[in-house]
C-alpha cells in the first residue's frame, strides 16, 4: 500500500502530496488520528484528506485507514524472491509461489472495492443493453485479455479481444456509448494501448483500464470522467522484465473478480443458460 502511495505521488496536486508524505512518514499513526489532526500535520483542509484518499484509489478517508491499518498491523509481507541461476527446484518452486501469494495478498488488501463495484455495474449494464464489450491488450496481456473474453462470454455477452494494435484502434472507433472497453497493460505505456483507449473514450464508450498506479494511462483514467474506470494492479515486478510471472497472474485475478461480480448482477437468468452450455458439452467428453 505504502508503494502505490509512492507511485501515485507525482500526479497529485501539491496539497495531496503533502498528506500522502504524512501517509509515508508515519502510517501507524495516520491510520489512528482524527482527520482534524490529518489536516492540520499536512497543513491542507480536511476535504483534501479525503481528496487524497479517493485519489490513490479508495472510497474516502474511513476506507483507506482501514485498510492502512491493516496494512501495517499485519504486516503482509510482499516477498519479492529473484530466482537464481544455481537455483534447485525446490527453491524455483518455492519463489515462484511466494511471490504470487504475496501479490495476492497485497491486492486483497490494497484493491478498491468501489471502482471494482463501477467496473461490475458498467459490465452487467453493456450485457442489458446488449452493447460491446471489448478486451484489449499487447504481448502477455494479450494473452489475458484472450482469457477475458473466454470467461465474459460464456456469461451471455457480446465480447470480444484483440491483441493486435491496429485492430484495437479500428474496433475503439466503432464503439458507441452503451459500450464497454477494458484495457489490460502491465507498463500502462503501450501506446497503441493508449491511442485506442482514448478513442473508445472520447466515442463515449465506458473505458476499464487494468494497470499499474502511477502509470500514464492511470493516469488518464484519473482525469474527470465517469466513463473511464481505473483498476490498480499494482506489484514489484518491473515492465521491463522479459517473462513477467506475477503481473499476468494478477491480471488474471482481477478478471476472475470482475466475472463473478457480473454474473451475480445478472443473477437468475445466467444459471440456465450455463447449465444448458454443460449439458450441451457433455456429448464432447468420454463417459
Amino acid at each position: 500500500m505504502l508503494d502505490r502511495i509512492s507511485a501515485s505521488l507525482h500526479s497529485l496536486a501539491p496539497a495531496e502530496q503533502r498528506v500522502g508524505r504524512l501517509v509515508l512518514a508515519d502510517p501507524r499513526w495516520f491510520a489512528n488520528q482524527p482527520i482534524s489532526d490529518l489536516a492540520d500535520r499536512a497543513h491542507v483542509s480536511k476535504p483534501t484528506v479525503v481528496r487524497f484518499c479517493r485519489s490513490v484509489g479508495y472510497d474516502g478517508l474511513t476506507d483507506f485507514k482501514l485498510k492502512l491499518a491493516g496494512s501495517v498491523s499485519e504486516g503482509v509481507p510482499f516477498i519479492h524472491r529473484s530466482v537464481d541461476a544455481d537455483d534447485k527446484t525446490s527453491d524455483v518452486l518455492v519463489k515462484v509461489i511466494d511471490n504470487t501469494v504475496a501479490a495476492f495478498l497485497k491486492y486483497r488488501n490494497e484493491a478498491s472495492a468501489s471502482a471494482l463495484d463501477k467496473a461490475a455495474n458498467a459490465l452487467a449494464a453493456t450485457h442489458k443493453t446488449r452493447g460491446r464489450i471489448e478486451f484489449y491488450g499487447v504481448g502477455n496481456s494479450g494473452i489475458v485479455a484472450q482469457d477475458a473474453q473466454h470467461k465474459f462470454f460464456r456469461l451471455g455477452l457480446n465480447t470480444i479481444a484483440y491483441s493486435d494494435g491496429h485492430m484495437q484502434v479500428m474496433s475503439a472507433t466503432l464503439l458507441k456509448p452503451g459500450d464497454c472497453v477494458v484495457v489490460i497493460s502491465n507498463s500502462g505505456r503501450t501506446r497503441d494501448l493508449m491511442d485506442a483507449s482514448d478513442i473508445a473514450r472520447k466515442n463515449g464508450a465506458t473505458t476499464i483500464v487494468i494497470t499499474a498506479t502511477g502509470s500514464p494511462l492511470a493516469v488518464t483514467a484519473h482525469s474527470p470522467s465517469s466513463t473511464f474506470i481505473h483498476l490498480a494492479a499494482d506489484h514489484p515486478e518491473g515492465y521491463d522484465r522479459y517473462s513477467p510471472m506475477v503481473s499476468r497472474l494478477l491480471h488474471l485475478l482481477v478478471i476472475d473478480v470482475l466475472a463473478t461480480t457480473v454474473a451475480l448482477r445478472i443473477g437468475a437468468p445466467l444459471q440456465a443458460g450455463l447449465k444448458e452450455m454443460k449439458n450441451n458439452l457433455r456429448a464432447k467428453r468420454y463417459a
